[in-house]
């Protein structure tokens, strides 16, 4: 599955340079999180980089992209194969 940042973001700009994928960037008011690009950390990290520096604890699992730990894995292996 993969995350997303809720309104409640306050731009404090530390979760951008922690994700490995690139796939958080600045929207047009808050953080967003590019789906096709969330591994949730799989691949990289043991937990969401994002979810553990996060002062306000605003980005939990978007359910709306539901993936599995072998869909995750996959599209990590995808993401580093096309640099």
């Amino acid at each position: 599955m993969a995350l997303l940042i809720t309104d409640e973001c306050i731009n404090c700009d530390v979760c951008e340079p922690e994700c490995p994928n690139d796939a958080i960037f600045m929207g047009e008011t808050i953080y967003e999180i590019e789906t096709s690009k969330c591994t949730e950390c799989v691949g990289h990290f043991d937990e969401p980089q994002c979810q553990q520096i996060c002062p306000i604890d605003c980005i939990p699992l978007d359910l709306n992209n539901v993936e599995t730990e072998a869909e995750l894995m996959d599209k990590y292996r995808k993401i580093i194969a096309t640099g």
